[in-house]
């Protein structure tokens, strides 16, 4: 799932709109109108190719090509003709463009009387495919995914088309404005509503109307695109603006709808598939806010953004080596953005130092903080290695400083719940439980910022490094250290140094054996994770993401299975940021110390010390010094 533009929306020819649509951040530009003066459908191929060189200039790809292909009523020979005509033309733009994406029509623009009805009108229906069909033959040769769009079209009827087609890579291109009070009325179940139309989905469009402030924004786009990133969508949300406001031009309110996007954006981690009504509602904070930097603006950015909306804390500046990323993440945060953590380091103001870099580098990040005398709060893991995070742990006490890692999990009511079951001893003697995790990464998520991804120096390792260690510290924090691990890994699917795959087994001193499986070679796009645990009295099987429209977990004990927990726990934090402040001026308990981080971390360790040596059993010695 990524973020685009309609480029035309900015009220400029392409060659003006590009720089901008880069200066915000975006990698991706959706074409229609304005582009040479033209709409792109009648662009020459010596046009396409200039369009192209822009494109690639500004280091930017095109998401959607938004044609106007079949968007008329059933229309006579000579109409049919030019729209065939025009597909040749789609057909050499996405060649060209290297996008096999296209909105699209399907020659049905219903009257009053006849909208929602087509499933009811089978000699229209029948009228439909007879005039689309040399389109969709011609357009399933080139390989194109069509997505046809709500607009003008009832969603009911563009999937009677659809599924009339029964073309199974093509879908909707969802307007969300579209129908959205119509949809609100009439379901009683809205989230199951929207995960039908997202399972259908292949484009999504954004209108300044329902998403932007003072424009009627009653659209959740946190809970839409957290529902298209659970059923694994992996096309553009797009900004087609419409700005209904001429007070305000027409770059300033698509600029407006990317930075609301950007704020709903849900993350690539298990953070992103917490259902609203997980989140803990708003706390204030009665005391001074403490000052926050974050250094690293990759999983960063998402961060920055959250300390700024936290109570009790301010965003006083963001910190990357990449220059660019750094002054757009700050222009966009509205806070200074520079390359240099130094001068930080030697302002009063700010006290935390919030490390978001690779992992092999949260160390060199962090100590340069501890030693200037800054608290530190550092990412997930907690280093690549033990003895970095010793070094860590050493240098915060020394100098009576907070360290902490931000393991987001340990603040969900579900994992909480999950921790007073345990403790509790609601399972009985706890024997046996499986965690999976199936998650799909491409080659490209490997090859970014330097590659530093799936290696051992940088990334710490593989699969079980970058994903499962969210449900590693889960396992730490709502069981305990396991005695000794044994783990076998392999890489399958991707040209890297680290694991794709690891399968592994956690052994407990008192008896639970808990069976661990890892993968970044899914095919969905998705964090689909599976927790499976029970004991002589209770059970618990809890699952998110890949089927999934939403988490579920099931409790069983005395015959009969439940879906509430023996007891619900809610969070008195909203993040790992709100936990740090507390804990800096309330003296609260930190959530995920340095030393809790370094406990889940030895697991880690030795899990890799198995699997690169000989397979067996490898003791756990979660404390430093051990």
């Amino acid at each position: 799932m990524f973020l685009s533009v309609f480029s035309d929306e900015l009220g400029l020819d392409v060659g003006e709109a590009l720089p901008i649509i880069r200066s915000w951040g975006l990698e991706y530009v959706d074409l229609r109108e304005r582009v040479l003066g033209k709409h792109f459908e009648k662009l020459t191929p010596k046009e396409l190719e200039e369009v192209r060189r822009l494109i690639e200039a500004h280091g930017l790809r095109v998401g959607c090509l938004q044609s106007s292909l079949a968007k008329v009523h059933l229309p006579g020979p000579e109409r049919l003709a030019r729209e065939r005509e025009k597909l040749e033309v789609i057909v050499r733009a996405a060649d060209a463009l290297d996008c096999r994406l296209v909105r699209a029509f399907c020659y049905w623009r219903p009257s009053a009387e006849q909208r929602g009805r087509l499933a009811e009108l089978p000699d229209s229906l029948q009228a439909v495919l007879d005039a689309f069909g040399p389109l969709a033959e011609r357009a399933g040769e080139a390989g194109l995914t069509l997505a046809f769009e709500n607009c003008g079209v009832p969603l009911v009827d563009v999937l009677t088309v659809l599924d009339a087609l029964d073309v199974r890579q093509w879908g909707l291109a969802w307007d969300v404005d579209n129908e959205w009070d119509d949809m609100v009325a009439a379901e009683a179940d809205l989230t199951a509503a929207m995960t039908r139309l997202a399972r259908r989905t292949r484009a999504v469009h954004v209108k300044a109307r329902g998403a932007v402030a003072g424009l009627g924004e009653r659209i959740p786009y946190e809970r839409v695109l957290a529902i298209l990133h659970n059923t694994g969508y992996d096309g553009p949300v797009t900004a087609e603006t419409h700005n209904p406001d001429s007070s305000v031009s027409n770059v300033d309110q698509t600029h407006r709808i990317v930075k609301n996007l950007k704020r709903a954006w849900p993350s690539a981690a298990p953070g992103a598939i917490v259902s609203p009504a997980e989140r803990p509602s708003e706390i204030s904070r009665d005391y001074e806010p403490v000052g926050f930097v974050v250094v690293g603006l990759g999983m960063g950015k998402n961060r920055a953004r959250a300390v700024q909306e936290t109570p009790g804390a301010r965003l006083l500046g963001v910190v990357d080596l990449d220059r660019e990323r750094a002054e757009s993440v700050g222009a966009e945060l509205d806070v200074p953005g520079t390359c240099d953590l130094g001068p930080w380091l030697d302002n009063d103001d700010m006290e935390v130092v919030y490390v978001l870099t690779p992992t092999g580098r949260h160390a060199e990040v962090a100590l340069r903080a501890l030693q200037a005398g800054k608290h530190v709060l550092v990412t997930k893991p907690m280093e690549a290695s033990l003895q970095a995070c010793d070094a860590m742990i050493r240098a915060a006490e020394e100098r009576d400083l907070l360290l902490a890692v931000d393991f987001d999990m340990r603040f969900r009511s579900s994992v909480l719940s999950l921790k007073a079951a345990v403790d509790e001893g609601w399972f009985g003697r706890l024997l046996s439980g499986q965690s999976t995790l199936k998650i799909h990464r491409a080659v490209a998520y490997f090859q970014a910022d330097g590659g530093w991804r799936g290696t051992r120096r940088w990334d710490g390792g593989g699969v079980l490094s970058n994903q499962n260690i969210h449900h590693l510290d889960e396992i730490a924090f709502t069981l305990g250290v396991p005695h000794r691990v044994r783990c076998s890994i392999w890489t399958q699917a991707h040209d890297i140094e680290a694991e794709d795959l690891a399968c592994g087994v956690l052994q407990y001193a008192d008896g639970p054996v808990i069976m661990l499986y890892a993968t970044t070679c899914y095919p969905q796009p998705t964090w689909y994770h599976v927790l499976e645990l029970h004991g002589t009295e209770g059970a618990l099987s809890f699952a998110t993401g890949g089927p999934y429209d939403q988490s579920r977990a099931q409790w069983f004990k005395g015959g009969a299975w439940s879906a509430d927990p023996p007891r619900k726990v809610e969070s008195e934090w909203l993040s790992a940021a709100d936990n740090f402040a507390a804990a800096l001026r309330t003296g609260a308990p930190l959530a995920c110390s340095g030393r809790d981080g370094r406990r889940s971390q030895a697991i880690l360790h030795a899990l890799y010390k198995s699997a690169y040596g000989d397979q067996d059993w490898v003791e756990v010695h979660p404390d430093p010094g051990e």
